[in-house]
């Protein structure tokens, strides 16, 4: 995925262009529930699209030494690149520090860096795993549960939820793993696992 880091939002020439997508829809935008419509979508996708033009504000730390860090249920909001529908859900994040700890806040931050753009689970999860790893975590485990609409609404219209996982470094050998992933999941067996 090719995105351009730190472009700005043209929120003028997208209410423009949803503007003539209604349209085409057959709808009359100047009818009195879309009267402002177009607006309010340019400055949505400026919010939720918002994920390019996060800096590195990630590169707060602290330094501490302890052997893990777990911050479970980060919610996460992105749009499917495919079909431009929402999926959602929360990813767990764990890593073990090599001398220095990130605020809670900066965790959130790096979910929201790479989940508000255009994505799809699967590197949203490999991402946030990646972007630690080059912040100099010794590991990083990182599972995204997520709901789709774009499978929820229309094409197979079913129900089911995707789980991804990605793991580096230390994190990636299986004892230390499972014990991270007992963590998150309150030692489900099932999940245990994987």
């Amino acid at each position: 995925m090719t995105t351009i880091e730190g472009h700005a939002t043209n929120k003028k020439r997208i209410a423009k262009l949803v503007r003539q997508l209604l349209i085409e829809l057959g709808e009359n935008p100047d009818r009195e529930g879309l009267v402002g419509t177009p607006d309010r979508i340019a400055d949505m996708y400026d919010e939720i699209f918002g994920g390019s033009r996060m800096d590195a504000e990630l590169d707060v730390s602290f330094s501490e030494e302890t052997d893990a860090i777990v911050a479970k249920d980060i919610q996460f909001y992105s749009m499917c690149e495919h079909h431009m529908l929402p999926f959602f859900g929360k990813i767990h994040v764990a890593y073990v520090p090599a001398g220095k700890v990130f605020g809670v806040s900066k965790l959130v931050r790096l979910v929201e860096k790479y989940s508000r753009r255009l994505q799809i689970q699967e590197r949203l999860t490999k991402q946030v795993a990646d972007e630690l790893i080059r912040m100099g975590v010794k590991g990083a485990l990182v599972i995204a549960e997520g709901e789709h609409l774009c499978m929820k609404m229309r094409g197979v219209r079913n129900d089911s939820s995707i789980i991804t996982i990605a793991h580096r470094g230390v994190l990636g050998e299986k004892e230390i793993r499972e014990h991270v992933m007992a963590l998150i999941y309150n030692a489900r067996s099932e999940i245990r696992k994987i």
